[in-house]
Formats: C-alpha cells, structure tokens, sequence
C-alpha cells in the first residue's frame, strides 16, 4: 500500500526554523528515521522509502504553505492515492505547544495551507496531524508568531515532540487512523 505524507511549510532559509514549518520538520525526521533524502522534484522536495511492506511517499511543497494544495492535488494524481492513504502535517495555533491532534477530515480551521488544499481537492475528506505551536502572541501579532522562531524554552522540547510526532504517522500508516488518533491525541 502506498502512503502520500505532506509536511507543510515555506521554502527558503529565512522560515528555516519557524512555527509555520513544523510540517518539514516532523517530514524532515521521519525521512531521516528512515534513511531517505529529500530531491528538488515538481511542485516539492520529495522522498520515499519502503517499510513493512509499505511505501512511503514524503513531500514538503515548494508552492508556499498558501498554495500547498496545488503540490498535493498533484501528488495525489501523480501517485495515485486515495484519500484516507494522505496525511497532511501542519501547525496548529489552537493548540498548546507539542500537542497533537490527528483527525480523519475536518475544517480548515482558519489554516491558509489547509484552505487551499480544501479548495484544490474539492473536499477536506483527508487525514492531517496538527502539531500545537500554541498562541502566545499579543492581538495584531499573529503573523510573527507564525512566521517567528522557536522560543529558547520550545527548542528545549521540540525534539522529542517532534519524534513523537513520527511515531504517530507511523502508526497512521501500520495500526490505522483509529488506533492512532486514539494514542496520540492529547
């Protein structure tokens, strides 16, 4: 069975370490645990591997966190996976910082990146992994927040938040969707 695992983020050095990009982060560790190197390909970084009778399809889109649902529309058409076999990694505001919240499909919840892919595919009947940045922010100030860097205290903990992260797409992907949602979410 083939799984199509979207990290979502901003290319370019200067979102390298933001909030806003957790979905390469956690896309970044899990290709790492398995060995496998992301290649500049159409509309993303992509990468794969093989695991347990499974392959494992990883992207990180080049088209900006707004556009991201161009990249995956494509990939999806370009694999040819069906819905329940994509999971889409994002960050969540709603959420305290390194809580994890899996769902089967779900609104967009104010997210441009998840719009745009709602928009794209014609439904938010997909999988996604929000990790929790939190809302620590004055009111005006969330674009910075977004975009801004980990706190000293966040990078403390982010590694092992984000390693925690993979264990549950891994068990999306080999104990399915129920027994992971009902494992991770926080």
């Amino acid at each position: 069975m083939n799984y199509l695992i979207a990290g979502l983020g901003n290319v370019g050095e200067e979102y390298l370490e933001t909030r806003h990009n957790i979905g390469f982060k956690i896309a970044d560790a899990l290709a790492g645990r398995h060995q496998a190197s992301f290649t500049p390909d159409r509309l993303a970084y992509y990468a794969s591997y093989k695991t347990r009778g499974k392959t494992v399809h990883l992207i990180k889109p080049t088209t900006f966190m707004n556009l991201s649902g161009k990249a995956l529309r494509y990939w999806i058409q370009e694999l040819k996976v069906a819905p329940h076999q994509v999971l889409v990694v994002l960050d969540d505001l709603a959420l305290p910082f390194g809580t994890l919240r899996m769902k089967a499909k779900g609104s967009d919840g104010g997210h441009n990146g998840l719009k745009d892919i709602d928009a794209m595919l014609g439904h938010n009947n997909y999988p996604r992994l929000r990790f929790g940045i939190g809302s620590n922010f004055q009111k005006g100030n969330q674009v910075n927040f977004v975009l801004g860097k980990w706190t000293v205290e966040e990078m403390k903990e982010l590694h092992p938040k984000v390693e925690l992260a993979v264990e549950a797409i891994d068990s999306f992907m080999f104990d399915g969707l129920e027994r992971a949602m009902n494992k991770y979410n926080t």
